[in-house]
């Protein structure tokens, strides 16, 4: 979470190529008294935005990074836009979760973020020891690997993420398909 930082995920879907785009900003919001680094998502499909969201992200001193909200905009074809999703911690009685444990153990459980009815999404640590290969990082071992799960969509198939160390989100998996980072850069 290094302000300053762009990512670039990649994936072929069936309505075509997903582009999505995260930068983490110099910005902060202070939410619930704890100054949060702003990071700015902005998802595409050939080249059309469909999403744009703002989350909101801290660490405590033990190396722990919370996730404490999003501004989420998805925009749909007719040009409406659906905020479905979004949460502060504190507000409605929201809850920050854990987005990334400092100290992961394969079993570790956890929530990502809490907003009863809203936004109740889940992590599981699986491996420290994942191997994987993104056009950004060429062939990466010793990944974080976690699978997340939506508790108000528990039908959903489960997503696996890879993180690197130093570098963070590598790589998602689903059902449908990779979600691969192509470029990391500074701006």
């Amino acid at each position: 979470m290094v302000p300053g930082t762009r990512t670039v995920y990649e994936a072929h879907t069936p309505d075509g190529l997903q582009r999505t785009t995260t930068e983490v900003t110099r910005d902060t919001k202070t939410i619930m008294g704890v100054k949060a680094v702003v990071v700015h998502d902005v998802v595409s499909v050939d080249d059309k935005t469909v999403e744009d969201t703002f989350d909101w992200y801290a660490q405590d001193r033990d190396g722990n990074v919370w996730y404490f909200g999003e501004d989420t905009k998805a925009i749909h074809e007719d040009g409406t836009v659906d905020t479905t999703g979004s949460f502060e911690g504190g507000v409605n009685g929201a809850l920050p979760g854990i987005a990334m444990l400092s100290r992961p153990h394969a079993g570790d459980e956890y929530r990502q973020e809490y907003a009863k009815g809203v936004a109740e999404d889940t992590g599981e640590v699986v491996s420290l020891t994942g191997s994987e290969t993104t056009p950004a990082t060429g062939r990466v071992n010793d990944l974080l690997v976690t699978k997340d799960a939506d508790r108000l969509d528990p039908t959903a198939p489960p997503e696996n993420k890879y993180y690197a160390r130093g570098i963070g989100l590598i790589l998602t998996v689903e059902p449908a398909g990779r979600d691969e980072a192509v470029k990391v850069e500074k701006f």
